[in-house]
């Protein structure tokens, strides 16, 4: 949810006046500080945590297996969609549900089931409003320009491996990404509710969740398309611990997105951070990352 829960470690409001146990005071804090994070390449969701959520961790174990099957019917009969579950995470009102769609759309979600009482609510099973609609939007606009994502993908690849760079674990993605289309380089952002040229694809695919990439193409607007409803965020990791995101890196990356020819039309931003991710949050935008995000993206016409 990375677009959604932005979580920094912003101080931690400490004041000492025994100036005796200062030193050991901030290297124990240093110590905290950097425990709460975690390699990009090693992380897969472990420690990721919701708010008061402990005690409904616990219940989310025991109750696993019909949470699971609850789920995957939430969604076979509201979204006609088949899914897999990567990880259940205890909420303050009961459990969250990391899920992956099984075809023929791809994309990662989430849903929640309630647990009141002790008791596991199966039966009000539900998402956030609109959040499964603009992850299946994402799914859409990658099906119907897969050659245009397969070029976007070939290109990250290579800067990649050449770069000093890397992305986030496949593992992580599904453990506790749940934000629609993702890939370990980057992420769409849609809304069939806020995009004129998507929304009558979206609106087949709801009644007829069969039909055809050319039948779904047909009825795609394409004269109501504006790039800017098409938000793709390109978020990258320094390869090496302990190094600073690289301006060069940054610099090159944006030359070469705003050049580079046949990849999806949208509104590009752009994400160098350090090699950390924060454990409890999946966030990896840091004071010291550089970006460049609304209102200053690339616009891909």
């Amino acid at each position: 949810m990375a677009r959604k829960m932005r979580r920094f470690i912003l101080g931690l409001g400490l004041t000492l006046l025994l100036s005796g146990c200062m030193n050991t005071v901030s290297e124990n804090t240093q110590d905290e500080l950097e425990d709460q994070y975690a390699s990009v390449q090693e992380y897969k969701g472990e420690g990721y945590a919701l708010e008061n959520g402990k005690k409904n961790d616990k219940m989310a174990t025991k109750h696993r297996g019909e949470i699971e099957g609850a789920v995957k019917t939430f969604f076979l009969d509201r979204y006609h969609t088949k899914v897999k579950v990567h990880n259940i995470v205890g909420n303050m009102e009961g459990a969250t549900v990391f899920i992956e769609s099984t075809g023929p759309l791809s994309f990662y979600s989430y849903a929640m089931v309630p647990i009141t009482g002790g008791e596991v609510q199966t039966d009000e099973v539900w998402s956030q409003e609109g959040q499964v609609e603009s992850a299946i939007t994402d799914g859409l606009y990658q099906q119907m320009f897969d050659e245009e994502f397969r070029q976007l993908d070939r290109f990250l690849e290579s800067f990649v491996m050449e770069g000093g760079v890397v992305g986030r674990t496949v593992e992580s993605l599904g453990n506790v990404g749940g934000d629609g289309y993702m890939t370990p380089y980057y992420f769409i952002s849609t809304s069939p509710l806020e995009d004129e040229a998507i929304r009558p694809v979206f609106n087949l695919y709801m009644k007829a969740p069969d039909s055809s990439i050319e039948e779904l193409r047909t009825v795609f607007k394409e004269e109501a398309f504006n790039p800017e409803n098409v938000r793709i965020s390109i978020m990258l990791f320094m390869k090496e611990e302990g190094v600073q995101p690289s301006e060069k890196v940054f610099k090159q990356l944006i030359k070469n997105v705003e050049t580079l020819d046949g990849i999806p039309k949208g509104a590009y931003s752009i994400f160098i951070n350090d090699n950390r991710v924060h454990k409890e949050s999946y966030e990896g935008v840091k004071d010291n990352s550089l970006e460049r995000a609304y209102p200053n993206e690339i616009i891909k016409k």
